[in-house]
């Protein structure tokens, strides 16, 4: 699964650090998430969203071949 957040978190001027504290998880669930290695929980992926203020489907992309 693709994903904008590294994009995200940047533009909000935050380090891994700082969005891992804002999402009440790890700086390095948050590194897994932005290399693409760890694809998040459903609740973790609205708390992301929420904080971003975007739709799910803004910030999460299914790169599953056949994938719409």
């Amino acid at each position: 699964m693709n994903n904008r957040i590294r994009v995200l978190r940047a533009e909000k001027g935050w380090t891994q650090a700082e969005l891992a504290l804002r999402l009440d998880v790890s700086r390095q669930t948050v590194n897994a998430l932005e290399t693409g290695k760890y694809d998040p929980s459903l609740p973790l992926a609205f708390r992301i969203a929420r904080l971003f203020g975007r739709p799910i489907e803004a910030i999460f992309q299914d790169d599953t071949p056949g994938a719409p």
